[in-house]
């Protein structure tokens, strides 16, 4: 069976991820940082409907931590197929005239850094194999501004075009890695950033009038692991009801 890791597990699009990927067949890492019961829960659903799910606490912003998790996913299981960066660093929300470059620098940092650390991690496994799949989460705030979202949306940007020279250089190996950019999701921890009134007012500016869902994005992500992508690399892909169409 194949082995797919997500990182930031515990809940929203993760979790989703988790439980889709699961029931296509993958055995399924369950990553957190500070969230184990919310992350056994996501393991103990997928293992009640008879799938295999290992939860393993790592902080993938900690070079000891995620080679510490992807060695143990190598000794347990024989390594990782599947690699969907979903863990989410903190951000501020402000405006570039309150924005100081710690905010700003911190996060392109955070951002990059785990983005870099665990693909570091499971791709000579993957090189060796001939064979895998990188998915990471993006925004559509990485080619779309909004007020307030400038630390946010920047990092996004960079890690965008990360990707694109990951999957350059990866392909000829059988690689591919792909960006799923949604629009803001509900449940999501960034909607608990903004007032209700503001997330109606977002909602009603999407073309199908809703905020995305997080199983709607796990099934994006789903077909970008999948067999069925194979010839699909270095795109950025919106799950966005509409909005912002190119």
């Amino acid at each position: 069976m194949p082995v797919a890791l997500i990182t930031g597990a515990s809940r929203g699009i993760g979790a989703a991820t988790a439980f889709v990927l699961a029931q296509e067949g993958y055995r399924v890492v369950v990553n957190h940082r500070n969230s184990a019961p919310q992350a056994e829960d996501v393991a103990s659903t997928i293992t009640a409907a008879g799938g295999e799910a290992l939860v393993i606490k790592a902080d993938v912003t900690e070079p000891d931590d995620v080679a510490t998790m992807v060695d143990e996913i190598n000794q347990r299981w024989g390594g990782v197929d599947v690699l969907v960066h979903n863990a989410l660093t903190p951000f501020d929300i402000t405006s570039f005239a309150n924005l100081t470059w710690e905010q700003l620098g911190g996060k392109l940092d955070t951002e990059l850094r785990a983005a870099f650390l665990t693909t570091k991690a499971v791709v000579p496994g993957m090189i060796s194999r001939g064979h895998g799949r990188l998915i990471y989460l993006s925004t559509l705030l990485s080619r779309r501004p909004r007020d307030g979202m400038i630390s946010l949306g920047t990092a996004k940007a960079a890690l965008d075009q990360f990707v694109r020279y990951i999957a350059l250089e990866l392909a000829p190996h059988g690689i591919t890695a792909n960006l799923v950019a949604p629009t803001t999701v509900e449940g999501s921890l960034s909607t608990g950033k903004v007032s209700a009134e503001r997330l109606s007012a977002m909602a009603a500016a999407i073309p199908m009038k809703r905020l995305a869902r997080p199983d709607e994005v796990a099934k994006t992500v789903a077909f970008l692991a999948s067999a069925a992508s194979g010839f699909t690399t270095g795109h950025y892909i919106p799950v966005s009801g509409g909005l912002g169409m190119d």
